[in-house]
């Protein structure tokens, strides 16, 4: 099997500690191969894609500064292929399918003596494992295997060792106050992407306010001098895209002094993306990772439409960064959009998921959670799709550096 043959599929969760800040991604890794019954060996295959897209792509690129949960397989653990991973950057995962044998534990001994950190997957403890929870640093519970008694169970286990608790598959604010309240130190699932609704409650003023500047932007007869008008209002909101229109991300000729100068260089729908990413980020109470989130599923979606050749491709940036709002105003996306009015095709993405628009954005959703089944966009093929998600990644990560944090 020729190694560049091998399609990979990879992407990224995040894993928050207790502030809700990001401590780190776990890298999802999957061979296309894994699935075609040529492949003799997946523990080797799924080892070579891990080889190589550290070689392709370079950690930086997919995860900035954090660090990277990387899975390893039987074949990493037991030394038939060497590590060579930055041992300031990784916490390698044993996975809970790798039988704990003499070969197993060695290999994780060897590992740790080398200055990995370890940690261990899906953690569901029994006599057999102790040897390996002697040696890990961090253990991985899932919550929604184990029972509320269970999981107590577990955490007061383990608490005999010195080892960080990292609750996985937290799908609920309910779950994610439980886990703090236990005392677990990292968090990892989609409750940071899920709305807290309370029925019958109005929006705070605040998230009334940037719902208002998200629907004036988006008024399709706003021209120029409106746009530069809404957005001199706000002096931060001047400052950081003038920074971010003369930064290195642009290349321009000569230095934009003003608002106006920005539109007429870089384009109004540009400034008009830059002025709805600020309005986003400016909800404090919400983890910033939200609005990383809604960078990426923008920029991926503008970037697939743009390989498919679709018209009015800034129309999907939109539609992905819109698709997190009811997570960001703690709302139904139907009382969201009541306030919010959008072309009839946006609202129908974001509601339905319906049309092209929302065919896209299903594929950005699926490629994010690592549902790599689930991942189609019409005639692209699973390597222009990777190549859209980890380009999204690049710019979000240069877009957070030079707008949202200027």
């Amino acid at each position: 099997m020729n190694d560049r043959d091998i399609d990979i599929y990879i992407g990224r969760q995040p894993i928050y500690d207790r502030q809700l800040d990001v401590y780190a991604y776990e890298l999802l890794f999957r061979s296309g191969r894994h699935n075609i019954a040529e492949v003799v060996d997946g523990d080797e295959a799924t080892s070579q894609v891990i080889v190589n897209t550290f070689m392709e792509i370079g950690l930086n690129n997919i995860v900035g500064d954090r660090l990277a949960f990387i899975n390893l397989t039987r074949a990493f653990v037991t030394d038939r292929y060497a590590v060579s991973l930055p041992k300031d950057r990784v916490v390698l995962e044993v996975l809970e399918d790798i039988e704990p044998d003499s070969e197993v534990i060695a290999g994780v001994r060897k590992l740790a003596a080398q200055g990995y950190r370890i940690a261990l997957d899906d953690f569901i403890y029994n006599e057999a494992l102790q040897p390996l929870v002697e040696l890990a640093d961090i253990i991985k519970i899932d919550v929604m295997a184990l029972d509320a008694g269970g999981i107590r169970a577990h955490v007061e286990q383990l608490r005999r060792h010195p080892v960080r608790l990292l609750a996985e598959k937290v799908e609920t604010r309910q779950a994610f106050d439980q886990c703090v309240e236990l005392g677990f130190d990292y968090f990892q699932g989609y409750y940071f992407s899920q709305p807290k609704i309370i029925r019958g409650q109005r929006l705070p003023n605040n998230r009334v306010t940037v719902l208002r500047l998200l629907a004036r932007l988006q008024d399709p007869a706003l021209g120029p001098r409106e746009v530069e008008e809404l957005i001199s209002r706000d002096v931060g909101f001047s400052y950081r895209i003038l920074k971010y229109v003369n930064s290195a991300a642009f290349a321009l000729p000569r230095r934009i002094e003003s608002v106006r100068e920005a539109v007429v260089y870089v384009g109004l729908q540009t400034v008009r993306h830059m002025a709805m990413l600020l309005a986003m980020s400016q909800l404090d109470d919400k983890p910033v990772e939200l609005v990383t989130t809604a960078l990426v599923r923008g920029r991926m979606a503008e970037l697939l439409a743009m390989r498919l050749d679709q018209p009015q491709p800034e129309s999907f940036f939109t539609v992905g960064l819109f698709s997190i709002l009811d997570a960001l105003m703690d709302n139904s996306m139907e009382e969201i959009l009541t306030q919010l009015p959008l072309a009839d095709h946006i609202a129908a993405a974001l509601l339905e998921h319906s049309g092209i628009h929302g065919r896209i954005l299903d594929c950005v959703l699926a490629y994010e959670r690592g549902e790599w089944e689930k991942i189609s966009c019409n005639t692209l093929t699973m390597k222009d799709i990777r190549s859209c998600y980890l380009e999204a990644l690049a710019w979000s990560g240069q877009i957070q550096r030079e707008l949202l944090h200027g």
